[in-house]
């Protein structure tokens, strides 16, 4: 009797640090919601002139994970949308954290930045239905919500491998005569933008690309797998029929996964947007020959899962991991006309024939006008999320491919990567170098309106957070 109550002394305290080890037990769920529009036509959101959907090619979706440590709970959410505003996006998440309890701030929620998706915000000449804007709030938030209803023991690993044949920088060095007068009438541009494939023109590209495909895998305790989120700086494939809605490359990637994975219906894939404000899938130096609609979307796609599936196989997954997140909110200076070109653009839009559909210059004049009239400064919301030793932030805008290496190269977490279009939408994101080169991606607008200097005061606060949380 002596020597069991001894052992069982001896044994308490091991099976006391178990029972408190287990409430920091991971925890996932994931779930996507449907938010291809229920009615046609809809606007689409991606050229300078509004285009009309006719139908729905595949279908869009919110596509949600929750991860639980502990008493930290976080969500995220990728949206099959070109762009999203702050708004909508704190919307949904008021609404989510209503029913889930998860904290607003700790909620990552992004657009993917496919050129065939509904319009949700006013850009350009693309006005969004204010029903579907609704539709889209509240499918986000019920995304999260599904997927915190689904919250079970899980385990999770992570992974980077590389595929640099489907990425190019777009920004091009061509040799004189190669540069045409931007939209305020100057011939002021050192680079141009898509310049003609395969031309006697091209010198160079005007900055990098990142290759990396950075992954979050997340399995039941049994080890089925429960879902993928995925990150790659590709800005997005195209070739979809101009009249249909398509969730472009980054749906088609999360059908390729769930096939290679033998993932059953609860699976959810998700591919979230890298640092591709100046990359693209054209290969400028050796064009690809024409292909037919939607196959190089299936071509990428596949590619990118192929390597994604390769890399998992050597996985080491984990059952317990300290999660970390922090925001901040950031005020930027807001790029202001001068009186020149104030007048300018004033002038082009006094001679529009048609001002309900204007021309790509007049649509640049409009938007100076605008811009003249707004305010000064823009508030941004940044975002930095730690799982273990994988860092992951979070930047509202179109970010250049060199200031996504360059958080990869600094981060004191080993891997990082950075969700783009995130929490809001703030337009590109240059380097202060690419504004010099001017281009299509710095010409001011409702899509390119942020301080030159303003990758530089963002990154600055991204390695704060990136220190503190890597404590």
């Amino acid at each position: 009797m002596l020597r069991l109550t001894i052992l069982f002394l001896l044994l308490f305290p091991l099976s006391l640090l178990t029972a408190e080890a287990a409430p920091d037990s991971l925890q996932a769920g994931a779930a996507k919601y449907d938010i291809t529009p229920r009615k046609f036509p809809v606007s689409m959101t991606g050229s300078f002139q509004d285009r009309q959907a006719q139908s729905a090619h595949d279908p869009l979706h919110a596509r949600a994970l929750v991860l639980k440590s502990g008493d930290t709970s976080v969500a995220f959410v990728v949206c099959d949308i070109c762009l999203i505003s702050r708004e909508i996006f704190d919307a949904a998440k008021q609404m989510a954290s209503s029913k889930t309890g998860i904290p607003t701030r700790q909620m990552l929620t992004s657009a993917t930045h496919t050129h065939t998706a509904p319009t949700s915000v006013p850009l350009a000449q693309c006005q969004p239905s204010s029903e579907y804007v609704q539709f889209l709030t509240e499918g986000i938030a019920q995304s999260i919500i599904n997927a915190h209803a689904r919250l079970e023991p899980a385990q999770i690993a992570w992974g980077v491998t590389k595929e640099p044949a489907e990425v190019n920088n777009r920004r091009w060095y061509v040799k004189e005569g190669g540069i045409l007068p931007n939209p305020f009438g100057k011939l002021t541009d050192k680079v141009r933008m898509n310049p003609p494939r395969g031309s006697d023109i091209l010198i160079m590209p005007a900055g990098p690309v990142d290759p990396a495909v950075s992954f979050l895998s997340v399995q039941t305790e049994e080890g089925k797998p429960l879902a993928l989120l995925a990150n790659y700086s590709l800005h997005y494939v195209g070739g979809i029929p101009p009249n249909q809605l398509s969730a472009d490359y980054f749906g088609e990637y999360c059908r390729q996964i769930k096939k290679r994975l033998g993932g059953d219906e609860t699976f959810v894939g998700i591919m979230s947007n890298g640092t591709s404000g100046d990359i693209n899938n054209y290969n400028f130096k050796e064009p690809r020959p024409r292909a037919a609609a939607f196959e190089r979307v299936i071509e990428v796609a596949s590619v990118i899962a192929d390597k994604t599936y390769e890399a998992m196989k050597s996985l080491k997954y984990q059952r317990q991991v300290e999660i970390v997140m922090q925001e901040r909110t950031l005020d930027l200076g807001i790029r202001k006309p001068d009186q020149d070109e104030l007048a300018y653009a004033k002038k082009l839009l006094a001679e529009a024939k048609d001002p309900d559909r204007l021309t790509t210059n007049e649509v640049y004049a409009r938007e100076t006008v605008n811009i003249d009239k707004g305010p000064e400064t823009v508030n941004i919301k940044l975002q930095a999320l730690r799982i273990g030793k994988l860092a992951i932030v979070a930047i509202p805008c179109e970010v250049f491919a060199e200031i996504g290496l360059e958080i990869k190269q600094k981060s004191p977490l080993k891997p990082t990567f950075v969700i783009a279009l995130a929490n809001g939408y703030n337009g590109y994101l240059p380097t202060p170098e690419q504004h010099v080169l001017q281009g299509y991606e710095t010409w001011r607008s409702g899509w390119s309106y942020l301080e030159a200097d303003a990758s530089n005061k963002i990154n600055q606060q991204l390695f704060q957070m990136l220190n503190l949380i890597s404590d």
